[in-house]
């Protein structure tokens, strides 16, 4: 028993005509027919009583309609959730980014993107690399912008965006607040608040690598999980700390960002920031995002 036989003996019940229920079916009518007679077969009982001029439901045939018509009414529901599923999953984009991304890219890009597909909406899920990558390899993302890893696997396909800026975050009334931008040897005695390494591996590194680069060993007061709280440490007076340029857009009161002045962010792999998708994959709007991604990067890179 299969639904196309359910659905050509109910076509049979509600015109008790083959010739009507076959035209009904786009059928013809010796394979209407044929399908009635597999159906009663499969379930060893007759449920039409034919002859050359009528057709009538059998006892049987009267037992198993109301079933039919219920589990084909169902399976018709079923279909359509899935088809209006398919049709929403085709014009819903599912984006995951970093904080610095979604604070500072994401909304210049969401901006442009919704002027332009005003019939795609996008998802947001804000988190860090090594948690957004596992929801894209299990389909859950479609897109994110991450700090990319030194290896990717094959799995996933990367494009380099650009590198962010580094400021240094500071109380409104510390000595350096005032200055148009600072280096790394003027924080050579400061207290320093850094991310922790295992979850931010290259905001953490941001700090390290820039004072070696310096010569220097920074002096690390506290070490903290996201950027909010850092920020409310620095708010606190428990010391500075480096960290991307779209930081500061989670302004809190009495905290100050300062340009900090150094040399060489891209042999030193400082904040990097990646668009990443899973390889093989087709997604129109995502090909739509990346798209106009391209186009404006200039600008957006300005931004940062």
């Amino acid at each position: 028993m299969d639904l196309h036989q359910l659905r050509c003996f109910v076509a049979v019940a509600d015109e008790l005509h083959f010739g009507r229920a076959a035209r009904r079916l786009e059928l013809m009518p010796s394979a209407l027919g044929r399908q009635v007679k597999l159906l009663e077969e499969s379930l060893g009982a007759a449920l039409l009583s034919r002859t050359t001029r009528s057709v009538a439901l059998t006892a049987e045939g009267a037992a198993l309609i109301e079933e039919a018509r219920a589990l084909l009414a169902e399976a018709d529901a079923m279909a359509a959730r899935f088809r209006a599923r398919a049709r929403t999953r085709a014009t819903t984009l599912r984006l995951g980014a970093v904080d610095t991304a979604a604070a500072g890219l994401v909304p210049l890009l969401l901006h442009d993107f919704r002027e332009r597909h005003p019939d795609i909406a996008v998802e947001l899920v804000e988190d860090k690399t090594i948690r957004l990558l596992p929801r894209l390899l299990s389909g859950r993302l479609d897109l994110v912008f991450i700090r990319p890893p030194a290896v990717l696997g094959r799995q996933i396909e990367a494009r380099m965006l650009f590198r962010e800026s580094v400021v240094v975050a500071m109380r409104s009334d510390h000595r350096l607040a005032r200055r148009r931008s600072v280096t790394v040897a003027a924080l050579a005695d400061e207290p320093l608040i850094v991310p922790d390494r295992r979850s931010r591996p290259h905001s953490h590194d941001l700090t390290t690598k820039l004072f070696a680069q310096a010569g220097l060993r920074p002096a690390v007061a506290q070490v903290a999980g996201e950027k909010q709280t850092i920020v409310g440490l620095v708010a606190a007076g428990l010391g500075v700390a480096l960290v991307p340029r779209w930081t500061a857009r989670l302004s809190l009161a009495g905290v100050r960002y300062v340009p900090l002045a150094f040399e060489g962010a891209e042999a030193l792999n400082i904040l990097p920031l990646a668009a990443a998708w899973a390889r093989g994959s087709r997604d129109p709007a995502r090909e739509a995002m990346l798209a106009l991604l391209a186009e404006r990067l200039p600008d957006y890179s300005r931004e940062a």
